[in-house]
C-alpha cells in the first residue's frame, strides 16, 4: 500500500500547477482518498474512500463520502477481519492558503453513519473459540485537518490527518488515520 501511495505523491508532484482561480462557489468535486489506520500495526490496515465537495463561499466546502476499512486483529495464528462500511457528512472551514489558492489547509467536522462486520459474521473460530463482539450499525464524528494543493486547474492532491469517535461499536471507540487522495473539480 505504501509503495503505491508513493509512487502517486511522485507522479503529481511532477505536474505544475496553472495559474486560475481557485475553489469557486458552487464548484464540485469528486475526491478518491487511501489511507493507513494509525496504529500498532500500520500496513495492515487501511481504508479507501470516494467523496464529493461543494465548494462554498471564503473557502470553504461541504463534504459527502463513502468509505470502506479493513482493519485486523490478530488471535493466535489467525488474523481475524474487521471492516466497516461508513457514510459521511459535514462541512470544511477554511484555515489558511497562498495568495492565489494554490496551497490550502482546511479542517472538516462530520457526522458518521455505517456497518461494521467483525469476522464476516461468523462467531466461532476453528479452535472452538467464539468471538464476543457481533456486527453492529455504527455512529459518531470526525474530524480532519486537510492539506491540499493544486496540480493544475482540476487536479488537486490532498493530504489529509482524520481521526473519528465511533458508538455502537463493540472495539475500538477512537480510530485516527492518515491518508492522500487525489480530487478533480469540475
Amino acid at each position: 500500500m505504501k509503495k503505491y501511495i508513493y509512487t502517486v505523491l511522485l507522479v503529481l508532484i511532477g505536474i505544475t500547477a496553472a495559474q486560475a482561480q481557485r475553489m469557486l462557489p458552487k464548484q464540485k468535486g469528486l475526491e478518491i482518498s487511501a489511507g493507513v489506520m494509525s496504529n500498532d500495526k500500520i500496513g495492515n490496515d487501511y481504508y479507501i474512500s470516494a467523496a464529493m465537495t461543494v465548494n462554498g463561499k471564503n473557502g470553504n466546502y461541504q463534504l459527502w463520502a463513502l468509505e470502506y476499512t479493513h482493519q485486523y486483529h490478530e488471535y493466535k495464528d489467525l488474523r481475524i477481519p474487521q471492516e466497516t462500511y461508513s457514510a459521511e457528512g459535514g462541512y470544511s472551514f477554511f484555515l489558511l492558503s497562498d495568495a492565489r489558492k494554490n496551497i490550502t489547509l482546511n479542517f472538516a467536522v462530520t457526522g458518521v453513519v455505517g456497518y461494521e462486520a467483525i469476522n464476516r459474521g461468523e462467531a466461532m473460530l476453528y479452535d472452538g473459540a467464539k468471538i464476543l463482539s457481533e456486527d453492529n450499525f455504527i455512529y459518531g464524528a470526525g474530524g480532519r485537518l486537510i492539506f491540499e494543493t493544486y496540480l493544475s486547474d482540476r487536479f488537486v492532491l490532498v493530504l489529509q490527518g482524520r481521526t473519528k469517535v465511533l458508538w455502537g461499536t463493540d472495539l475500538e471507540q477512537f480510530r485516527p488515520s492518515a491518508g492522500v487522495g487525489l480530487k478533480f473539480n469540475f
